[in-house]
C-alpha cells in the first residue's frame, strides 16, 4: 500500500479529515489469521540486470495502488481493493511496454495486499516471511517478475516496517539461515508495535538475530527477482513520531541486507516522512515520499483539493534534500485520464509540470490500457520528461507562493527552467521576471508542453492562465548579469521594532539576520536608494523552518500579504522576489510581521535599474 492508503476510510475528503481519520484505524489483517504457506517457491534466482547506480535519476513507471484505492466504477468489482491481482499487473505491464518504456518508464510496481487474500487475512511461510496470495498470485511472484522482465521492464513489491503480527507465531516462528533464531528474538519482549498503522511489532535491532530477518526478506526478493522495495508506514512520519515510531534503524537494516542479496534493489520509503531526518533517509534509501497519499478514496483516482494541490505548499522544503541517489517523492502522477483522474485538463499539466521541475520519480497510478490522447500527450512528452530527468537542481519557488507562483532553476547550460503556476480558482496572469534570475535584457523563450519557440522577451514574460493552469519554459539569456546593490538586514542603521532583534547564522550573508518578527515585529530596512521611479524585483534572503507570511512594503505603502515558502530547516537561507515599487533616490522597506510569525530575514538584493 502506499502511505496510509492501505486501510483509508472512504469519504475522507480533505486533508486534515483523513489525518484525524487515519489516526483511528485499525488494519484489518492485525485481526485476521495468518495462513500457513509453505516455504520459499523452489525456484532459482533470477539474472540480477547490469550493475548500475540505484536512482541515478528519478525512476520512472506505474504502480498498483492508485486503481487499487479508487471507488471509480468497475475498478474493484469484487470489494475494496481487489483489482490487485497477477492478471491485472500483467495486463498493465503489458501497456506499459508498448506505450510507455520508449519514454523511460521501466518499473511496474506491485502495491499492498499481494500477500492478503481479499478479506484482507495475511499468508506467510513458515519463516514468517510474507508469501503470494495464491487467488491473487497464483503463478507466484517470481512468475510475475519473469514476465514483467520479459518485456525489458523492473519489478517492483510492497512492505510494511516492522515484524507483521501474524508473523509472530507466538515467538516460536524460526528465521531463515539463523539458527537458533525465532522471532520472539528479533522483538522486543513487551511486543511494542511500530509503522503508521500499528500492524507490525517493532524489531529491536540491538538482538543478533533481528538483522537475519531483514536479510532472509531481503534475499527472497531477490530470488524472486525484484528490484525495487516500497517499504511503508516508516517513521518518524506517516503521522506517527516517538520512540516506537522511528524506523532509521529499519532502513539501515534493509539497505544492509539488500547490499548482500547480490541484486541492486530500490528502496523507496513512505510516507510523509519527517524531514528533520532527511540526512537518514538520504543515507540508507534511494527515494523518499514527502507527502500524504495523492489518492482521494473516492470515485476517481484523484482530486484537486484532495492532496493534489497540497503539493505546492510542501515540496520546497525538500527541494535541498535530493539529488542523485535519492529524490524526493511526490507519490502518484494520475494524468493519463480525465475522466477516471477525476482533473482537468489544466490540473493535469500543472500535476506533471510540477512532478518534473522537483525531479519527482514519474509512476503513473493509471489504467494505462486507457490512457486518452491528451493524458499520452502528457506522459510522452520527451522535453517535460527531460526535466525531470536531467542533471540540473530541484526546482523551487522564485516568487512569494500565493496563488500566483513561479519557480525556476538553473541549468549546466545557463538557461533556466522556469513554471509558471496559477493555483487559483479562477484565471490569472503570471509574470516570470529576469531580474528573479539575476539577468536582464533579452532571452529566448521555448515553450516545453508545446514544444514551441516563442522568441525573444526583454526583461519578462507574463503568461495568462486558467484556473489551476501552468506553462514550463527554458529561457536561455541573452541579455547581461544584472547590477545589484545588497542591503543587510542586520545593518546598524536599519530600523527593528517590537520583538525583532539581530540573531546569528551560518547560512546567513554576514553571519548575522533578523528574527523574532512575529506579533508586531518589524524590519526596516533604510537608506535603499536607486536612481529612478519604477517597479523592482527585490530578491529577499530568509530562513523559515516552515512556510510563513510577512507584509512587505516600500516607504509609506501599505504592503501586501507575500507568503514564504519554508526553507526546510532554521539553518538553511532562500530567496525569493518580491516586486516593490520604489523611487528615485532613498527608500525604506519593510518587513512587518502583523498579528502572526514571519521567516527571519537575512538581506535584501535591490537592482540598480528597472
Amino acid at each position: 500500500m502506499r502511505s496510509s492508503s492501505f486501510f483509508a476510510m472512504p469519504g475522507a475528503t480533505s486533508r486534515s479529515g483523513r489525518r484525524a481519520m487515519r489516526s483511528l484505524l485499525v488494519l484489518a489483517l492485525t485481526a485476521g489469521v495468518a495462513t500457513a504457506v509453505p516455504a520459499a517457491q523452489a525456484d532459482m534466482p533470477t539474472a540480477a540486470p547490469a550493475a548500475t547506480e540505484p536512482a541515478a535519476k528519478p525512476y520512472m513507471g506505474w504502480s498498483s495502488w492508485s486503481m487499487q484505492s479508487s471507488k471509480y466504477p468497475g475498478l474493484n468489482p469484487d470489494g475494496d481493493y481487489s483489482y490487485l491481482t497477477e492478471a491485472n499487473v500483467l495486463k498493465q505491464a503489458d501497456a506499459l511496454a508498448s506505450k510507455l518504456k520508449a519514454y523511460g518508464y521501466e518499473y511496474v510496481n506491485i502495491d499492498a495486499g499481494w500477500w492478503m487474500d481479499k478479506n484482507w487475512k495475511s499468508g506467510f511461510d513458515q519463516y514468517g516471511r510474507q508469501t503470494p496470495d495464491p487467488v491473487r498470485f497464483p503463478s507466484g511472484m517470481k512468475a510475475v517478475a519473469d514476465h514483467i522482465h520479459s518485456k525489458g521492464l523492473k519489478a517492483g513489491i510492497y512492505l510494511p516496517v516492522g515484524l507483521e503480527k501474524g508473523a509472530y507465531g507466538e515467538g516460536k516462528t524460526p528465521i531463515w539461515n539463523a539458527e537458533g533464531c525465532t522471532t520472539a528474538d528479533i522483538v522486543y519482549s513487551d511486543l511494542r508495535t511500530t509503522n503508521g498503522w500499528d500492524s507490525a511489532y517493532k524489531i529491536d535491532f540491538s538482538k543478533s538475530c533481528a538483522q537475519k530477518y531483514i536479510d532472509s526478506q531481503a534475499q527472497q526478493f531477490a530470488d524472486w527477482g525484484y528490484d525495487f522495495l516500497k517499504l511503508d508506514g516508516v517513521g518518524p512520519g506517516s503521522f506517527r513520531s516517538g520512540d516506537n515510531y522511528n524506523n532509521v534503524a529499519d532502513v539501515a537494516a534493509w539497505q544492509k541486507a539488500i547490499a548482500a542479496a547480490g541484486r541492486p534493489i530500490h528502496l523507496e520509503l513512505s510516507w510523509s516522512l519527517d524531514i528533520n531526518y532527511a540526512a537518514d533517509w538520504k543515507k540508507y534509501s534511494n527515494g523518499w515520499r514527502i507527502d500524504t497519499d495523492i489518492e482521494c478514496y473516492c470515485n476517481t483516482l484523484v482530486t484537486w483539493e484532495n492532496s493534489v494541490d497540497d503539493r505546492w505548499d510542501d515540496a520546497p522544503a525538500w527541494s535541498n534534500k535530493a539529488g542523485p541517489g535519492g529524490w524526493n517523492d511526490l507519490d502518484a502522477l494520475d494524468v493519463g485520464n480525465g475522466e477516471m483522474d477525476g482533473l482537468t485538463k489544466a490540473e493535469r499539466q500543472s500535476y506533471m509540470t510540477l512532478w518534473a521541475i522537483s525531479k519527482s520519480p514519474l509512476y503513473t497510478g493509471d489504467d494505462l490500457t486507457k490512457l486518452d490522447s491528451y493524458g499520452v500527450s502528457l506522459l510522452t512528452n520527451k522535453e517535460v520528461i527531460a526535466v525531470d530527468q536531467s542533471a540540473s537542481p530541484v526546482a523551487r519557488p522564485v516568487t512569494s507562493v500565493n496563488d500566483q507562483q513561479v519557480w525556476g532553476t538553473k541549468n549546466a547550460d545557463g538557461s533556466y527552467t522556469v513554471a509558471l503556476f496559477n493555483l487559483g480558482d479562477s484565471p490569472a496572469s503570471v509574470t516570470a521576471h529576469w531580474a528573479s534570475f539575476g539577468f536582464t535584457g533579452n532571452a529566448s523563450v521555448r515553450d516545453l508542453w508545446n514544444k514551441a519557440n516563442l522568441g525573444t522577451y526583454k526583461n519578462k514574460i507574463t503568461a495568462a492562465l486558467p484556473a489551476h493552469g501552468s506553462r514550463l519554459f527554458t529561457i536561455k539569456p541573452g541579455g547581461s548579469t544584472l547590477a545589484t546593490t545588497s542591503y543587510e538586514a542586520e545593518d546598524g542603521a536599519n530600523t527593528l521594532s517590537g520583538n525583532a532583534s539581530v540573531a546569528g547564522c551560518d547560512a546567513c550573508s554576514g553571519g548575522k539576520k533578523v528574527g523574532n518578527l512575529y506579533t508586531g515585529g518589524k524590519l526596516q530596512i533604510n537608506n535603499v536608494t536607486v536612481k529612478k521611479d519604477g517597479i523592482y524585483t527585490v530578491k529577499v534572503a530568509y530562513v523559515s523552518g516552515d512556510a510563513r507570511s510577512v507584509n512587505v512594503f516600500s516607504n509609506s505603502g501599505n504592503g501586501s500579504s507575500q507568503k514564504f515558502p519554508s526553507t526546510g530547516d532554521w539553518g538553511t537561507a532562500e530567496t525569493v522576489s518580491v516586486q516593490l515599487a520604489l523611487k528615485a533616490g532613498t527608500n525604506t522597506i519593510t518587513f512587518d510581521s502583523g498579528s502572526g510569525y514571519a521567516p527571519d530575514i537575512d538581506k535584501i538584493v535591490v537592482p540598480q535599474s528597472v
